[in-house]
């Protein structure tokens, strides 16, 4: 097929400045670069510093760039502080299907735990849990034919020693926020608290008892007497009385009662 006579024009113009543009290149580019060359002194072997080693490959000054601290340990263990007393005070347990998983988040919650100011130990290894189950793929005559099924559950143990609650209870929370999926988390905490903390706890239930009576004497409204008054006026009652009468008047007023509520009255 022939080309149109416009491109044949064109080709023909480009064949025609082909040797000019050669011949330009040969009388002005290359004598230029033949006399930068010549410019160029030659290195000899007398010139080259004399403490230089030619089998030392040259260093490349990229190579020497270091990167940052952060990046740096990202690579290295982490770090852990050292406990005074050695008290634990809570233990996590993760656990998990993938070994991969695992291992990262507690590298993780180790790395967590120095940030914070927490004595970390482990991650220790516990016993895997091992199911099983077997499923029969048919009945009747096809029970022979069954699927058996397995999982694993690999455990990590991390201790907290000499942690204050309150770090600790952040630490959890930290973990909690930023949980990686796959991986469960199970916390055991220990608080101490200061001698004769029993009668701190009276004191709390004495205040506690005057806040709760108010919504005692609504329980049970229509077949108990209403109001504390009423209540006490029976106990009395039932102390200058026999047993017996007393009894018997107490039927009385709460059959009395539960009928007026009744009816409405």
């Amino acid at each position: 097929m022939n080309a149109p006579p416009l491109i044949r024009s064109l080709r023909r113009a480009v064949q025609v400045q082909m040797p000019t543009a050669r011949c330009a290149w040969q009388q002005v580019m290359r004598p230029a670069q033949m006399r930068f060359n010549s410019s160029i002194p030659p290195t000899t072997s007398s010139q080259q510093p004399q403490d230089a080693d030619p089998a030392v490959p040259e260093t490349n000054p990229v190579d020497d760039i270091r990167p940052p601290r952060a990046v740096q340990a990202l690579y290295l263990a982490p770090l852990r502080r050292e406990c005074e007393y050695g008290v634990p005070s809570a233990d996590l347990q993760l656990r998990s299907y993938s070994k991969r998983g695992l291992e990262l988040f507690s590298d993780f919650a180790l790395r967590a735990a120095y940030y914070l100011g927490l004595p970390a130990f482990g991650p220790v290894p516990l016993p895997r849990i091992t199911e099983r189950w077997t499923v029969p793929r048919s009945h009747f005559i096809f029970k022979k034919s069954q699927e058996n099924f397995e999982r694993i559950t690999m455990r990590r143990l991390i201790q907290i020693r000499d942690g204050n609650p309150e770090t600790v209870q952040v630490w959890l929370a930290f973990l909690k926020k930023h949980a990686y999926p796959g991986i469960g988390m199970k916390a055991n905490m220990w608080e101490f608290d200061k001698l004769a903390v029993g009668k701190e706890l009276d004191t709390l239930a004495g205040g506690a008892k005057e806040l709760l009576e108010p919504q005692w004497a609504h329980f049970g409204q229509g077949k108990v007497p209403t109001s504390l008054a009423k209540a006490k006026a029976l106990e009395e009652l039932a102390k200058k009385e026999t047993h017996a009468e007393a009894v018997e008047r107490i039927k009385d007023e709460l059959i009395t009662m539960r009928q007026k509520h009744s009816s409405g009255l």
